[in-house]
């Protein structure tokens, strides 16, 4: 790692949503950690019209009251503002980058910083093009001294456009220096699969197509769009969320062990599980991948009646579908991928399912019984659930499961925040837990397929389903292929209970 002595954190979209409820309540415990450069300041900059100390009240109206952060850590606010600075310009227009650098050098000989900047694109996709460019036309980038980038998802709107971003970005910065932040990353939820999988005697030797029958992964919201309208409209639930997020999971359930957990090893592994998947021919397509959008309910509105969304909308809100990993391990072993919005329930987790006893030596209380499963729960009330056969009580000896349960919330771990994580990571030079090029454009090479084949084909299934439900039916009868089923947790998921099913 390359933890600089001193730094300046330069945040594009500095009055943004994301700035004021995730980026500054991470940074401030990253401070109260004492866990930053020794020398360390924070340049907010956007069109919002703040100086110095007006943004700093505008921060401070906030973080008093945020619900991330701990009243020993609300302690060190005003400490915390006191390294904070703003400065006005229009991101989109170069020539306002010359305030910015006036306002970088003017802050230098205090911090004693030589050129060593790290900025954050907390902006809307539309200017991730124009920012690197505007940075090196104001010779922002030509100072001596450390450049690195972070870069919000999504990154590309297909694979040409990803493409053209990796071309801009490498003509400005080291593939090194690129952190291409996805926050499922950065939750230690899961950065425990790999532990559970590989540091496990229990699961590692029984990991693959011998033992499990199948997998499900999946990444719901119980709300809709919101004010996301202008955004999501344009992108949907595959470019949302499977593309990146859910690909994420994947890898990290799939992968095989890197040789050491470092930035080449690790992602080296990320990418064989990408060039690993079948291949998306228009057949496969058709029969594999169910598309959904949310209807009007009793309790909500649906898609199509939400703010800037038109009559006519063909935007997915619902993903479900079918894929498989062609290598030695998981041959022939089915993973079933979900996310979707106004669902029951807010969830992300993923449910390994072993294959049953083939000994069929004990009654069934039911006609059919699935085989044993373990349930990584990523959010929310984070934790690990085994069920595993035991006796059913009574007389006679009939079947039933038990669940084993270890949940963070019970337990006296803190389970952190994930951009607290890779901010930390960002600053000290570890690109670890962030996306490489490569993978970028793999994942969407496979994804293009999809989306050039509902371009294709116009009339393509979108199913309806009632907001608040599971999505529609034909999700249901695609699992059911394999004689399997989703996995429901219920719709009220509290502390004191990581698991139940409807």
């Amino acid at each position: 790692m390359n933890m600089p002595k001193s730094l300046f954190l330069v945040i594009f979209g500095a009055s943004g949503d994301l700035t004021r409820r995730k980026l500054m309540p991470s940074l401030v415990k990253i401070f109260f950690q004492k866990r930053s450069p020794e020398n360390f300041a924070i340049i907010g900059t956007a069109r919002s019209v703040y100086d110095d100390e007006s943004y700093r009240g505008y921060l401070r109206q906030y973080l008093q009251t945020s619900p991330s952060l701990s009243e020993e850590e609300r302690g060190c606010i005003e400490d915390f503002l006191k390294i904070v600075y703003y400065q006005t310009i229009d991101p989109a227009e170069c020539s306002s980058y010359l305030m910015l650098d006036a306002k970088i050098e003017s802050l230098s000989t205090e911090y004693d910083n030589s050129g060593n900047l790290l900025f954050y694109l907390a902006t809307p996709p539309s200017l991730y093009e124009i920012i690197p460019e505007c940075l090196s036309k104001s010779g922002i980038l030509k100072k001596k001294g450390l450049k690195r980038i972070i870069v919000e998802k999504p990154f590309g709107y297909d694979l040409k456009s990803a493409k053209k971003l990796n071309s801009i970005y490498s003509k400005y910065f080291k593939e090194e220096d690129i952190y291409r932040i996805d926050h499922f990353l950065g939750k230690e939820t899961v950065q425990n699969i790999m532990v559970t999988r590989f540091g496990s005697t229990i699961y590692e030797p029984i990991w693959n197509r011998n033992y499990i029958d199948y997998v499900e992964i999946t990444a719901v919201e119980n709300m809709g769009i919101e004010n996301r309208g202008g955004y999501y409209d344009h992108a949907g639930a595959l470019r949302d969320m499977v593309q990146n997020h859910l690909m994420q999971l994947l890898a990290l359930t799939a992968m095989e062990p890197p040789a050491r957990f470092d930035k080449d090893s690790f992602r080296n592994e990320v990418i064989k599980v990408y060039q690993s998947i079948s291949d998306f021919s228009e057949s496969y397509i058709k029969d594999n991948i169910i598309r959904g959008q949310y209807t009007e309910s009793e309790t909500s509105k649906g898609y199509r009646q939400e703010k800037g969304i038109g009559a006519d909308s063909r935007t997915d809100t619902y993903i479900a579908m079918c894929l498989y990993i062609d290598n030695w391990r998981w041959e022939g072993v089915p993973f079933f991928i979900r996310t979707g919005k106004n669902m029951p329930t807010k969830v992300t987790e993923i449910v390994v399912h072993f294959k049953p006893a083939p000994l069929k030596m004990f009654k069934l209380r039911d006609e059919h019984r699935s085989g044993e499963k373990l349930i990584l729960r990523i959010q929310p009330n984070e934790g690990i659930v085994q069920r595993v056969a035991m006796k059913s009580p009574g007389s006679g000896f009939f079947l039933g499961n038990m669940e084993m349960e270890f949940s963070y919330e019970k337990s006296r771990y803190n389970t952190g925040d994930a951009y607290v994580r890779l901010i930390e990571d960002s600053i000290a030079g570890d690109p670890t837990l962030f996306t490489r090029q490569d993978a970028v454009e793999q994942s969407w090479e496979m994804f293009d397929k999809i989306l050039e084949y509902w371009d294709k084909h116009p009339d393509t299934h979108l199913y309806g389903y009632p907001a608040g439900t599971w999505g529609p039916k034909e999700a249901d009868e695609l699992i059911a292929k394999v004689g399997a089923e989703w996995t429901n947790p219920c719709k009220n998921l509290t502390n004191s209970n990581l698991y139940c099913e409807l």
